[in-house]
């Protein structure tokens, strides 16, 4: 198999720039930063840097493990075992966090680089049990930063999003919306809503008088 068929070469790409624009942006982050409520309900700053961090770890060892030709679970103890390193890395010093989250990263890209082409097409598991080839991993990394920068309520917004991240993103959310609307709401027409504007509002992350409240998103 050709690698320019498997090797997720622009997500790559993008998931890399994710990572430094997430890290340039919170390394300022000071004690009582991290301890701030960010937006996502029920965490502080500290404990989304953290989901970050150990979401970076699993896609590290899916890759190995893909690299081996072995399926593995993306969090070894399934979302308690999650849950729980959450929580217990939530309360840590400011350059505790900060120095996970660059550690983390770096792990994850280094096991990219180093993965054969290959691995590429080995599968994965997700939390949820879903298999997918390695190959989409990057991607996926890269909407869990894009996103979770605005969910830290430190700076940047929905808005920040790159032209790219909303070409790459907008289109896939879209399938699949009609399953989300509540009973008897319809869709906003289209063109009514600038794409940064639906990408957020698909994505749960804008509410509006005029936009009905979607379902869950996966």
């Amino acid at each position: 198999m050709a690698p320019d068929l498997v090797v997720p070469v622009d997500d790559l790409a993008h998931a890399s720039r994710a990572e430094t624009q997430l890290f340039d942006g919170i390394r300022t982050l000071d004690d009582a930063a991290v301890r701030e409520p960010c937006l996502l309900p029920g965490w502080t700053v500290g404990h989304l840097l953290t989901h970050l961090a150990r979401n970076a770890d699993s896609h590290a060892r899916r890759t190995a493990a893909a690299a081996e030709g072995v399926v593995v679970d993306q969090y070894p103890g399934g979302r308690a075992e999650r849950a729980a390193e959450i929580d217990a890395g939530a309360g840590r010093r400011s350059a505790a966090i900060l120095e996970d989250i660059a550690e983390s990263s770096a792990r994850m890209l280094e096991a990219w680089a180093g993965a054969p082409t290959v691995a590429w097409a080995g599968v994965t598991r997700d939390l949820s049990g879903l298999e997918r080839p390695l190959a989409e991993l990057p991607g996926r990394r890269w909407l869990e930063v894009e996103v979770h920068r605005v969910d830290l309520g430190t700076g940047p917004t929905y808005r920040d999003w790159s032209d790219a991240f909303v070409a790459a993103r907008l289109a896939p959310m879209r399938v699949g919306m009609g399953d989300r609307l509540p009973v008897g709401a319809e869709a906003p027409p289209a063109g009514m809503l600038d794409e940064r504007d639906e990408l957020a509002w698909l994505y749960g992350r804008l509410s509006r008088a005029d936009l009905p409240a979607l379902g869950p998103w996966s």
